[in-house]
């Protein structure tokens, strides 16, 4: 598990989310049936699983590329496992203070959906993007990567690919600021304002999910930035993902050990 849950590698507040379906909707998450209900449906070793009850509500699931591996299925039905155990905890905690102090109870939640980035003979990149609601006026929702080694059955996250963010980020040079920015100009409707201390300038890659994926399905030859709200931008901004070929500069800032999984396409 780009991973930052479990533990987690990046989680970000949200301002002003009511509910967890909102939480949801906007980490792209949303999908937990409105019934009082749970339910599971497998399809081949892909899995989903919905849950819906007055207590709280539950999404996971993953794609059938994560089910082919017995150690990162595990890996991943693990932390879930390990964060719905949490909620449930924290959410009866919540209900019996509720009802101790005479205020409404508003039902947690948590989700989590694994996607595959990447299948390469030796590796599979996966993204999961997940979001988790604590009742109050406030959520939190983020994005996780990654990488497992086939051969090796081991998971990582893909930032472990490079001799570190920092080094990925100076072999990109002003890449990555120039299209956050453009991004930026084009929600916010004017040119960044880089006096503002806040969200004027760029933020470094150790402040991002890095995703790694593939245009040949056999190296890795491009990736993505994901930065989070509050990270580059308001809430109202949403989350930035920006994406870029790997180029020949930026192979250098790969890990020798991981060399032959990647290739630059220009």
């Amino acid at each position: 598990m780009s991973v930052r849950l479990f533990p987690l590698l990046a989680t970000f507040a949200l301002a002003g989310c009511s509910a967890p379906e909102e939480v949801a909707e906007r980490s792209g998450t949303k999908g937990a049936s409105a019934a009082a209900s749970a339910s599971a449906s497998t399809t081949g070793r892909a899995v989903t699983v919905k849950e819906d009850t007055a207590l709280y509500s539950y999404e996971f699931s993953y794609p059938a590329p994560v089910g082919a591996f017995p150690g990162l299925r595990a890996r991943v039905e693990g932390g879930a496992a390990k964060a719905k155990l949490e909620m449930i905890a924290e959410a009866k905690e919540a209900r019996a203070d509720a009802k101790a102090n005479d205020y409404p109870f508003n039902p947690h939640g948590y989700g989590e959906v694994w996607q595959v980035v990447a299948d390469l003979p030796g590796y599979l990149s996966l993204s999961n993007a997940f979001h988790t609601y604590t009742g109050g006026a406030h959520g939190m929702y983020g994005m996780q990567g990654l990488v497992w080694d086939k051969a090796n059955a081991r998971g990582f996250a893909p930032a472990e690919l490079f001799q570190s963010p920092g080094y990925l980020g100076g072999t990109m040079g002003d890449t990555v600021c120039e299209a956050l920015n453009k991004e930026r100009e084009q929600r916010r409707g004017e040119p960044v304002d880089a006096s503002d201390e806040f969200f004027g300038g760029c933020p470094e890659l150790d402040d991002a999910t890095i995703l790694v994926g593939s245009s040949n399905g056999k190296t890795f030859d491009r990736i993505s930035v994901w930065y989070g709200p509050y990270v580059a931008g308001s809430y109202a901004e949403g989350a930035y993902e920006l994406d870029f070929p790997l180029t020949s500069a930026m192979l250098g800032a790969v890990k020798p050990a991981y060399r032959a999984a990647f290739s630059a396409r220009k």
